[in-house]
């Protein structure tokens, strides 16, 4: 059976408008059943350990309705402290989008070291919407940015603008340049269709209805 350890924000607030912040509901519910009915473990890790902040729960999505009601959302509130885990133990690992993560994971030691040592061990990364914003300053055993010549796909600018995050008031940086500074060969497909690329075992979607089709990828390369 295989493993995987999502790693989820801590940050509640975001921008000097202090806008509501965390990880995207639906961004975690719809990867967490596709991920359990084909017999893949999930456990959850946040920065800070505990009940980790989320935004954008929505009734009459039946997926996250179902998933709220589910022991997977009991757990993913008795998260673990990612400091605590050891996670060489997983297969892979998934970050959840969600504004909170812009801040908290983008200069964490510990996120770098956690994404660089999964990616040289061969183990499947997937990230989807502000979740590639983790990949973001991952430093290489040999120096290089892990973004260098990757292609990567992440929320973008056109649907920043549609939901009207400002750089500053809500958002720290625009994502998809951000990405681009660091080498990666960035892709994007309309705003709010799903889009979903990978290159070897990292696997990126553009926002949340990418979420499936992240998960999805990831179990095919799981499965390998």
């Amino acid at each position: 059976m295989k493993h995987i350890l999502f790693i989820v924000t801590s940050t509640n607030k975001t921008g000097t408008e202090k806008r509501a912040a965390g990880y995207e509901f639906s961004e975690i519910a719809d990867p967490y059943f596709h991920f359990i009915h084909n017999n893949i473990t999930v456990d959850f890790a946040s920065i800070l350990g505990g009940s980790p902040p989320y935004v954008g729960y929505n009734e009459n999505h039946e997926v996250s309705k179902t998933f709220k009601k589910s022991n997977g959302f009991k757990r993913l509130n008795f998260s673990h402290k990612l400091s605590n885990i050891d996670v060489t133990a997983y297969d892979a690992i998934f970050f959840p989008g969600g504004l909170g993560l812009m801040n908290d994971m983008v200069n964490n030691p510990l996120v770098k070291s956690v994404i660089r040592n999964t990616y040289e061990n061969g183990r499947v990364i997937g990230a989807v919407c502000h979740g590639p914003a983790a990949l973001l300053n991952v430093k290489l055993t040999d120096g290089s940015y892990l973004l260098a010549g990757k292609k990567i796909n992440s929320f973008t600018k056109a649907e920043e603008k549609i939901d009207k995050h400002t750089l500053g008031g809500i958002i720290p940086f625009m994502l998809d340049e951000e990405l681009i500074k660091q080498g990666a060969v960035f892709s994007y497909t309309n705003p709010f269709e799903p889009y979903v690329i990978h290159d070897g075992n990292l696997v990126t979607g553009q926002n949340p209805a990418s979420a499936p089709g992240v998960a999805l990828k990831m179990i095919e390369l799981l499965s390998k």
